[in-house]
């Protein structure tokens, strides 16, 4: 059997290194073609050294000298590169078969959208280059051949459960595979019981404290306010083709149905299993096969609850704003997510209140008009803007 090769856009974080634990679990099936971060120099240069990659990139490029430096010391022979250009090389390399997508927010879009360009196999765990360019994203992908597997549990998890065959940004709707509905479930987060009240003094430690899945500070802060379900509902309609009223969303605190597809004949397919990313992540790089991701299995006779339950829409507003950005469409979606970073940056850093993130990000919403997207390029000029004004507005909610 040959190796295909895979490049890891945002190897540090934890999609990343669960890939490359999923990678050294089928060591005979994949090789580490390229491997990329933003800051973290040791880390990088140690998994280069590790997994034997041909290519390192760091994105920040006053940091080149330092990781080459890094990777002599180790003995690794990747070849360095860095910045954007350098992320691209890495997302569109001959060799690589497949390009793991995993940097977190609108920094992952240009080098994911060119692995698209590129016509790899997409591993996506970038949801926001859907959320914030998905017509675009989706239309160059068809127009390449690229093919796109979702990694988020929840998208990986309708994407098993949707008819064989079904592709994901296929130009089909989710009628003609007699789905009425792709349900997303939420843990609900950490504060799911706390009073209203409290969550105004919540810290970024709190909120960050996930009972259930092990994620980086960024997504654990957007799953406490919902907003990460947001995302994912608007990566949905892109994914699966579908319409607003096609998606729906419920609260499940045990994480164990990771998200469900209703059908017109009454049928709801469920996909389950603990909580650990290495499922997904094995399930996508294999796909259509399977391969060992090192995941606990799932013991059906110890469970003694499952529940489910409609979100509170007044309780986690950042839910609501992403179903409004969604119907509103053009580039409201992009405004959303701009200034959910801006507000998650300044609440990590001390400068916003957690319960002030959805008042934020709706006023953004308020002052930036949506305007049709029709290339990247309109990506990245009206993600600009809503960064612009969600930090003027943050200086004033200081």
């Amino acid at each position: 059997m040959s190796q295909k090769a895979v490049s890891i856009l945002g190897a540090t974080g934890s999609i990343g290194v669960n890939t490359l634990d999923v990678i050294s679990r089928n060591a005979d099936r994949y090789r580490v073609a390229a491997l990329t971060a933003h800051r973290n120099v040791e880390r990088l240069a140690e998994q280069c050294a590790v997994h034997d990659a041909d290519l390192a990139v760091i994105a920040d490029p006053s940091l080149q000298d330092d990781l080459a430096a890094a990777l002599r010391e180790r003995g690794a022979r990747a070849e360095v590169l860095a910045g954007e250009e350098g992320l691209a090389t890495a997302a569109g390399m001959p060799e690589a078969d497949i390009v793991m997508a995993a940097i977190v927010g609108a920094a992952g879009l240009q080098s994911t959208f060119h692995a698209a360009s590129c016509g790899k196999k997409v591993l996506l765990a970038n949801k926001e280059s859907l959320v914030i360019a998905g017509e675009v994203f989706v239309a160059e992908a068809r127009k390449r051949r690229a093919s796109i597997v979702p990694v988020d549990s929840e998208h990986n998890a309708i994407f098993q459960s949707l008819p064989l065959g079904f592709e994901a940004g296929t130009a089909d709707g989710l009628a003609a595979a007699g789905v009425e509905k792709v349900i997303l479930t939420a843990s609900g987060g950490p504060f799911l019981e706390t009073p209203a009240e409290a969550l105004r003094t919540v810290t970024p430690e709190q909120a960050c404290r996930h009972p259930n899945w092990d994620m980086g500070r960024k997504i654990s802060v957007d799953s406490a306010t919902l907003m990460n379900k947001g995302l994912e509902v608007i990566e949905a309609r892109w994914l699966f083709n579908a319409q607003p009223g096609e998606i729906g969303v419920l609260v499940h605190p045990q994480s164990i149905v990771h998200s469900m597809v209703a059908y017109r004949d009454g049928s709801v397919i469920a996909q389950m299993g603990t909580p650990d990313m290495r499922t997904p992540i094995a399930h996508a790089l294999a796909w259509p096969e399977r391969i060992e991701a090192g995941v606990q299995r799932l013991n059906l006779a110890q469970m003694n609850d499952l529940s489910f339950h409609e979100p509170d829409l007044q309780r986690f507003p950042c839910l609501r704003l992403a179903f409004e950005a969604m119907a509103r469409g053009d580039s409201a979606p992009v405004a959303l997510n701009a200034a959910n970073e801006v507000a998650v940056e300044a609440f990590l850093e001390g400068g916003l209140r957690f319960d002030r993130i959805p008042e934020l990000v709706e006023a953004v919403l308020q002052r930036v008009e949506a305007k049709r997207i029709e290339s990247l390029e309109d990506v990245l000029e009206q993600d600009r803007v809503a960064r612009c004004a969600a930090s003027d507005i943050a200086e004033g909610m200081r």
